[in-house]
């Protein structure tokens, strides 16, 4: 297996959100994560990234495998297409940004600077990076937002290529993006009813 989690409990704020998730998921597959806005999906997610610890349980992973796509695209806004690209392959010891540049259909756009892109040509930009990582775990926080339907339809076979070469993906997205390779994890069972509080503001779980 590539990622597992094991009796997983994750929160935000100190609220515990998510409890009991146990899950693997193995070389060439995908995980959709389905729940409603607030679900923890991007809490979730980010312990499963390590940018969190888990409130209980354990994420079971080998070191540098993960690449996560956060709603944030992670751009320099002065920098050109290909010198963002080159700047994240740089990070990740790649060389070789024309697939991301190829997959993403980014190669008219590489000398313009990111600050003068759409909304949707800065997220497939944006959805590039994982492809520089050489990471076999992706992690995908709404990952077709700003996408258009033609957008959507490439980063799906972006993705199953990506499984295909033997990696696994963990997505949440309330977009359909027929994926057969992708089993659901429905979060409404694991979700843990914050406890009454004076002066807490639950539109933060």
């Amino acid at each position: 297996m590539l990622i597992e989690a094991h009796s997983l409990a994750v929160a935000r704020g100190g609220v515990t959100v998510l409890a009991g998730l146990t899950f693997a998921v193995a070389p060439g597959a995908a995980l959709s994560l389905r729940g409603p806005n607030g679900a923890g999906k991007t809490t979730l997610l980010r312990t499963l990234a390590g940018l969190q610890p888990p409130a209980a349980g354990r994420v079971t992973l080998a070191p540098d495998t993960v690449a996560y796509a956060a709603h944030a695209d992670g751009l320099k806004s002065s920098l050109t297409v290909a010198e963002n690209l080159a700047f994240w392959a740089a990070i990740f010891g790649c060389r070789d940004i024309d697939r991301a540049v190829q997959a993403l259909d980014l190669s008219l756009l590489a000398r313009r600077p990111a600050g003068e892109l759409s909304a949707g040509q800065k997220r497939r930009l944006g959805l590039a990076r994982l492809l520089v990582t050489g990471r076999p775990v992706w992690l995908l926080d709404e990952p077709t937002v700003s996408l258009d339907a033609a957008s959507v339809s490439l980063f799906a076979g972006v993705i199953r290529r990506h499984l295909a070469g033997g990696g696994a993906a963990i997505i949440a997205s309330h977009v359909d993006l027929a994926l057969p390779e992708a089993r659901v994890l429905e979060l409404a069972p694991y979700r843990v009813r914050a406890l009454a509080r004076d002066g807490f503001d639950e539109a933060f779980l």
